[in-house]
């Protein structure tokens, strides 16, 4: 499986919205350090259940697309004397 990875950048914004999400819902303060190993676990155990969604979701899309695509060849289709 893919690892999920985040930038830096990504990464500090993420644990930004950890410690606000635990002061305000929980009280609790917690550093940057505690929030980026809540944010590990996050990553490793949950994250491959969003990501496999968002994969399942593009799959279903995609297949709608296709078939659309498949009904508008068959609209541009000439009529013939051959039939299927």
């Amino acid at each position: 499986m893919t690892v999920i990875e985040f930038s830096n950048e990504e990464r500090a914004i993420l644990v930004q919205k950890i410690t606000a999400y635990v002061a305000t819902e929980l009280g609790q303060e917690i550093g940057d350090f505690d929030a980026g190993f809540l944010l590990d676990f996050v990553t490793k155990e949950i994250g491959p259940y969003y990501y496999n969604r968002g994969l399942y979701d593009a799959q279903a899309l995609l297949s709608k697309r296709i078939d659309e695509v498949g009904e508008a060849i068959i609209d541009l289709e000439k009529p013939t004397e051959f039939l299927k």
